[in-house]
C-alpha cells in the first residue's frame, strides 16, 4: 500500500520537528498497516487476524481481515477475573426514583439469561433484533446479548413515532424486537407498547417474537403468542450459560438509522473487529479512561454516542458505566454533578445543549457538589460555542474537549487525545484531526484543498479508519452515492460540514453544507451568525436559519433565548436588543452577515438527542410544511417560533 501525504496538524516539537500527536497521526497514515496493528492488541483475538486492511475495493473498506472476535466478551467477559466484583453498569432513574447497579458478574449472568431467552425465539448468528426501548438496565443487556450470539442489533431511539419505527422495521426484517411498557420524562409516563402496536400494523414484515419489559408504568395490551414477559422469560433461563459466537472481524455488529434527504432510514452498518479496535483505542487516547474508573455519557442508547460511549467503548475499557434516564434539570440543575459526585466519575460526555440548559440556571449549582473526581469534559453533537465552552470551563475548573464525528464515523474525527500529548483545548474548535483520519479540507466545486483560514468542505481520503461505517445497510450503491460523489474528482468521504483551519492547526465546523446561505452571492455558514449572536452577554442560544428572499437570494433570520427574559419585557426594550444583536454580527462580520430579523424565544425547537431543528424553523419562515416531527422534545417550542414569526 503506498503512503499517503497527510497535511500538517500545526503541532511540532520545540526544535521544529513533528511530535506528539501529530507525528502520532502522520504514522496513522502512512503507515496503516503497523499502526493499527499495535492498537489491535487492545482488545482479545480469538483467532489472529490474517491481514490488517484490505482496501483493494475502495471505498469499501475491510479491517482485520480473517481475525475472530466478539464485542461481548471483550466488553464483559475478558473482565470477569479482575474485575468480576467491581460496578459494570450503573442505573440511574430520577425519572421513577429508582437505581440498580450490577457488577461485571451479574451483568454477564443477566446477558447470558438474555441470550438464552434469544436463542429459544430462533434468534442466532446474522439475525437481526430491534431494540425500542427506553434508559433502562435491560435495553443494554439486550445489545450486549446480541453481541455475544452474533445476532445485529438495529437500536431505534424511544422518541420515535409509529410510522417511524415502522419504515426501520421493514428495513431491518428483525427475527424479534426487545421493547417495554413505557420511557419516562419530565415525570410524564410516555408509553411505548402502543406505538409499538401501531408500528407492526403498518410494517409489512412481521418479527417472530415481541420480548417486553413490563415496567408497571402503564398498561399493557399483549396480543397471543406474538408477546411474551421478559420476567417470566428469563425464569426460565436463570441457570443459563450461552457459548460467545466468534465473528469475523467484518461480519455486521449492528445497524444504526440516521436520517437522509429522501425521507428513506439509512442504516449505518458497522463493523466487528475494527469497531472493538477503534473504541478500545479513543478510550485509551482520547478519554483516557483506565479499568476500575466510571464514566458517565448523558446520551440515550438510541443514538452513535450511546452506542460507542454509554455501552461497548466504556466496558471494552474495564470501566464502569452509568445509564441515565432523566434530564439534566430534574429534579434540580445539579443532578449530573451529583451522579458525577456519587460515583466518583472521572470522565463525563455530555452535549453543548444540555450544557446551555444549565447555563440558564443559578451557576451556584456546578459548585454544589464535590466533582474533584472528575478530569475532563467531552461535549460532542451540536457545535460548541465559545462562550458556553468558556461558561462550563470556568465553572467546573476541569478541561472541557469538544469533539466533532458521525453515526457514521463511530467515534471522533476531530478532538484532542490527551492520552498522546496534553494540547491546550481552544474555544469554539473541536481540536485536531485523529490518529486514522486522513482529513482535508476542499473546495466544494473544485475538489482542491483550501489553506488555513479558507472555507472548505469537511472529507476524509479513504481508507476510513476502523470503526467506521462499512455501507448502508443493504444499499451499497446508496452508500457511494451519498458518501462518495458529492466532490467533483475526487472519491472521498464528505461529512456535509463546512470548515476551517486555523494556522495553529485547530479546526473550526462552520455548519451543514446544506445551512449556507447565499446572500446577494455571499456564501455564508449559519454556524458564523450563531457564534457571533451567542458572544453577546444576553444570549443563552440561537440558532440561524436562510430564508428565501426576492432581493438577496436569502436572508439570514435568527432566533434567540435570553438569559432573562425580563430584557425584552417591553415593546422598546426588544427592538433595542434586537439592534445590539444585529450590530454585533455587522460588527464581527461584516453588514453582508447580518440578520434581516431576530425573534426572541424561551426554548429553541429541538429534537430529543438535542440537535435544534433548523429545517423545520426555516420551514415555518417560509410558510412551508415543516415536515417530519417525530423527534421533537417539546412541540410548544415551534409554536413558539410561529407565533413570533406572527408577531413581526
Amino acid at each position: 500500500m503506498s503512503a499517503v501525504q497527510a497535511p500538517p496538524t500545526g503541532r511540532s516539537g520545540p526544535d521544529g520537528s513533528e511530535g506528539g500527536l501529530a507525528a502520532f497521526h502522520r504514522r496513522s497514515i502512512e503507515d496503516r498497516e503497523g499502526f493499527w496493528a499495535e492498537q489491535a492488541a487492545l482488545i482479545d483475538w480469538h483467532v489472529p487476524f490474517e491481514r490488517v486492511l484490505d482496501d483493494s475495493r475502495l471505498p469499501f473498506t475491510r479491517w482485520f481481515v480473517g481475525g475472530q472476535t466478539n464485542l461481548c466478551h471483550n466488553a464483559v467477559d475478558r473482565h470477569l477475573a479482575a474485575l468480576g466484583d467491581r460496578p459494570a453498569l450503573i442505573w440511574e432513574s430520577t425519572e421513577v426514583g429508582q437505581s440498580r447497579t450490577l457488577s461485571f458478574r451479574e451483568l454477564h449472568r443477566e446477558i447470558n439469561r438474555m441470550a438464552a431467552v434469544m436463542q429459544s425465539f430462533g434468534v442466532g448468528r446474522g439475525d437481526r433484533v430491534l431494540i425500542y426501548m427506553p434508559m433502562i438496565a435491560e435495553a443494554v443487556v439486550a445489545m450486549l446479548a446480541c453481541a455475544r450470539i452474533g445476532a445485529i442489533h438495529s437500536v431505534v431511539f424511544g422518541g420515535f413515532a409509529s410510522h417511524s419505527l415502522a419504515s426501520r422495521i421493514d428495513d431491518a426484517e428483525p427475527k424479534l424486537i426487545v421493547s417495554a411498557d413505557a420511557g419516562s420524562r419530565n415525570g410524564k409516563v410516555i408509553p411505548y407498547k402502543p406505538l409499538l402496536d401501531e408500528a407492526l400494523e403498518l410494517a409489512r414484515h412481521s418479527p417472530n417474537a415481541v420480548l417486553l419489559v413490563d415496567r408497571g408504568l402503564a398498561p399493557m395490551i399483549r396480543v397471543d403468542r406474538r408477546d411474551h414477559d421478559w420476567a417470566v422469560q428469563r425464569e426460565k433461563h436463570l441457570d443459563a450459560e450461552v457459548p460467545i459466537t466468534w465473528l469475523e472481524s467484518n461480519e455486521v455488529s449492528y445497524t444504526l438509522y440516521t436520517s437522509g434527504t429522501t425521507g428513506k432510514p439509512k442504516g449505518v452498518q458497522r463493523d466487528v473487529g475494527g469497531y472493538a479496535v477503534a473504541l478500545a483505542a479513543s478510550m485509551k487516547h482520547i478519554f483516557c479512561g483506565n479499568p476500575g474508573e466510571t464514566y458517565f455519557s448523558s446520551s440515550d442508547i438510541g443514538w452513535v454516542v450511546g452506542h460507542s460511549y454509554i455501552v461497548y467503548g466504556p466496558l471494552i475499557a474495564g470501566m464502569a458505566t452509568i445509564v441515565y434516564e432523566g434530564t439534566p434539570l430534574r429534579p434540580d440543575p445539579g443532578i449530573l454533578w451529583e451522579l458525577v459526585a456519587r460515583h466518583k466519575v472521572t470522565v463525563m460526555f455530555s452535549a453543548p445543549t444540555a450544557i446551555r440548559v444549565l447555563k440558564k440556571q443559578d451557576p451556584s449549582w456546578l459548585r454544589r457538589h464535590d466533582i474533584a473526581s472528575l478530569r475532563a469534559l467531552f461535549l460532542a453533537g451540536e457545535p460548541l460555542d465559545e462562550p458556553t465552552a468558556r461558561w462550563i470551563a470556568e465553572g467546573l475548573g476541569c478541561p472541557v474537549i469538544d469533539n466533532y464525528w458521525q453515526t457514521e464515523t463511530g467515534w471522533p474525527i476531530l478532538t484532542l487525545a490527551h492520552g498522546i500529548e496534553k494540547t491546550p483545548p481552544r474555544f469554539g474548535s473541536p481540536g485536531m484531526p485523529m490518529y486514522g483520519y486522513d482529513v482535508r479540507l476542499l473546495h466544494e466545486q473544485t475538489g482542491e484543498e483550501v489553506g488555513p483560514g479558507e472555507k472548505g468542505v469537511v472529507a476524509i481520503v479513504p481508507p476510513l479508519p476502523p470503526g467506521c461505517m462499512q455501507t448502508v445497510w443493504r444499499d451499497d450503491e446508496r452508500f457511494l452515492n451519498t458518501y462518495f460523489a458529492s466532490i467533483p474528482g475526487r472519491q472521498v468521504y464528505s461529512t456535509f460540514d463546512w470548515g476551517m483551519r486555523d494556522a495553529d492547526g485547530y479546526w473550526f465546523i462552520l455548519g451543514r453544507t446544506d445551512d449556507v446561505i447565499n446572500v446577494a452571492g455571499h456564501r455564508l455558514g449559519t454556524r458564523e451568525i450563531e457564534e457571533s449572536l451567542s458572544s453577546h452577554a444576553a444570549v443563552a442560544e440561537c440558532a440561524v436559519v436562510g430564508v428565501a428572499d426576492a432581493l438577496k437570494g436569502q436572508v439570514a433570520v435568527a432566533f434567540a433565548v435570553l438569559k432573562d427574559p425580563s430584557r425584552i419585557a417591553a415593546d422598546a426594550d426588544r427592538l433595542a436588543l434586537e439592534g445590539e444583536l444585529m450590530a454585533t454580527v455587522d460588527r464581527q462580520l461584516g453588514a453582508v452577515a447580518r440578520p434581516s430579523r431576530v425573534h426572541f424565544v424561551t426554548t429553541l425547537p429541538k429534537t430529543r438527542s438535542g440537535k435544534v431543528l433548523r429545517r423545520a424553523i426555516q420551514a415555518l419562515c417560509e410558510r412551508r410544511d415543516a415536515g417530519d416531527l417525530t423527534t421533537m422534545e417539546d412541540a410548544a417550542a415551534l409554536e413558539q417560533v410561529r407565533a413570533a414569526l406572527a408577531g413581526g
